[in-house]
Parts: structure tokens; sequence; C-alpha cells
């Protein structure tokens, strides 16, 4: 890191700690300009935003944290309820929040925190000033006929019956500690994006140890999806219950798994609202580290309108 950056547990009820990065931790209040909380994916953690920390933070205040049940975070036993799981998500947000004392952010999740920050948006609409989704999980609606009309070969639907009994890491923690080997060979592209910042086989190791512990949050993620990767209750059918104050941009990989249909269905389903739909040629799902480059214009550009919307000038209009 080139900017300040603090390291600290939030305490929140029940004694459970949420593991925070600040970045540039003054800045908005020396510079007048909104801070922004990211929230990363399934089975991340801080540290996959080590392309972005720097570039985001010059002129403001970047938080980070592990979610709960995630990487240093505490590990509690989430409810097997989907709803559930997902409100205990939301409000562990919420404390986080209450504790630093933020009034209002720009809000950006990847994967499962695109997800899980739309609906901490739904449910405290006065605390987002605008809402970053990035390849977000759990939007899509699972076609009635998937299985059907869907040609899946005969032993991944097999593999993804018996997965759906155990949590999705289950096979790192089972390799033990030749789990960061496992990560290596199986994504050998990791070390080719993280290179810029760290050597070797590091970001590999974090991964590795992100997700050795007890499967928290893991397991949440498994109360709240179906096979095949679907969510139980798919975000697209309720993201018209967001604030249509509050802004929303999407940002896809052109090359990811996830489909960006539910990006342009917001966009018909909040007609009187922003919605921004941008897809990022050459990136996959890992959005932030495909393309740091491209990511980091995108979301310094939205920030600087975000501090000229709420600039007292600008208010007074």
């Amino acid at each position: 890191m080139k900017i300040t950056c603090e390291g600290c547990y939030t305490v929140i009820s029940k004694a459970r700690r949420i593991w925070t990065r600040i970045v540039n931790p003054e800045a908005c209040e020396k510079n007048g300009t909104t801070p922004i909380v990211l929230v990363h994916g399934m089975g991340g953690g801080v540290g996959l935003w080590a392309l972005n920390l720097d570039d985001l933070a010059p002129k403001r205040t970047v938080y980070a944290f592990d979610l709960l049940g995630f990487g240093r975070s505490s590990r509690p036993k989430f409810s097997c309820d989907s709803l559930e799981a997902e409100s205990e998500f939301v409000e562990s947000i919420e404390e986080w929040r209450a504790k630093h004392g933020l009034e209002r952010f720009v809000l950006l999740g990847h994967s499962l925190g695109g997800y899980v920050g739309a609906s901490y948006a739904m449910r405290y609409p006065e605390r987002v000033q605008h809402l970053v989704l990035v390849d977000p999980w759990g939007f899509g609606v699972k076609p009635p006929d998937y299985e059907r009309s869907t040609p899946i070969p005969t032993w991944i639907r097999v593999v993804a019956v018996i997965v759906q009994t155990f949590n999705p890491l289950a096979g790192l923690r089972v390799a033990g500690p030749f789990g960061a080997t496992l990560i290596r060979k199986i994504r050998p592209d990791l070390q080719k994006k993280f290179r810029a910042v760290t050597d070797g086989p590091a970001i590999c190791d974090y991964i590795y140890h992100c997700n050795a512990q007890h499967p928290s949050g893991e397991t949440a993620y498994r109360a709240m999806a179906l096979p095949y990767g679907w969510a139980k209750n798919p975000m697209v059918l309720r993201i018209d219950k967001i604030d249509s104050e509050i802004p929303i941009t999407f940002i896809y990989g052109a090359r990811s798994w996830i489909d960006s249909a539910p990006g342009e269905k917001t966009k018909e389903l909040r007609k009187t609202a922003y919605v921004d739909v941008q897809v990022l040629p050459g990136a996959g799902h890992h959005v932030y580290a495909d393309k740091p480059d491209e990511f980091n214009a995108v979301v310094s550009k939205l920030m600087e309108e975000e501090d000229r919307r709420n600039s007292p000038n600008e208010m007074q209009h």
C-alpha cells in the first residue's frame, strides 16, 4: 500500500468481530468527498482488493471488510433459512456501519457481496448514496426447465447433487496443507493477476487461509443457493424495491460466467431511476483483478460524480 492504511477488528453484537481495512482514513473529512465501502465475494477477503485500494483512495476514504463468516472475521452459525441467512449478513453490515459512524456512502459489492449489498440497500436506503454491483451473484432467475433444456453432462449432475450436501470449498479443507498447492494448480492465473502487488504464491496462500477455517459463511451461501449456482430468492425479482433515489451501476466482465441480462432487466424495472450497465472487455468474473486499470477508472469516475452531486453547491440547485 502506498497510501496510509489501518487494519482493525470492528466488534459488533454477540462479541463477533469483523476484520476491517481503512485506507486514507482522514481523506473524506479533509476533502469533502464520499467514502466507498467494498464488499468481497464468496470465499474472498479484503486482500483481493489489493489492485484497487491505492487507485480508489487518493481523494477519499476506502473501507473494506471481511464479511461475517469469511476471511479473518468471526465465524458464527448462520440460519439454514435462505432469507434469514441473508438478513444476518445485512444486519452485520449495518452494525459495522454504525460502529464506524458512516452516514452515507457508496456501496460496492462483488459477486456474493453484490447480492448482500443489494439487500442492504433495500433495507437501509438512507445509508446508500450509490449502489455498485460488480458481476453480482444471485440476480438471475433459474429457468423452470433449466435442467431439461440445458445439456448438462451426467457426471456434472451427479457432482452437483453430491456437492449440494457439502459446503462449496470443502475440498480445500480436505486437502489440508496441500490446499494452497491445489489452488495454484487449479487457478494458475491468480499469480499473474496479482503479480503487480505480490510475488510468488502469496495470493494463493491467502485464499487458502481465508477458507481453511470453519465454513461459516459458506454454510450461509449454501442456504441461499440452489444447485448449479442459482439463488433461491433471485434479486432481480426484488430489485424494484430499492429506493428509486439510489443510483445503481452494474459492472460486468465480458468473459464472465455471470449473465449480464439481470442488469438490463433492472433498467426495465426501474424506468424512472438511474441504472447504468457497463461490460468490461476481456474481464472475467473477477473484474477488479482481470482489468484493474479499467475497473478503477470506471469506479473513480463514478465516485467523482457522486462528490459533485453531494457537494453543497450542487445540492442548492
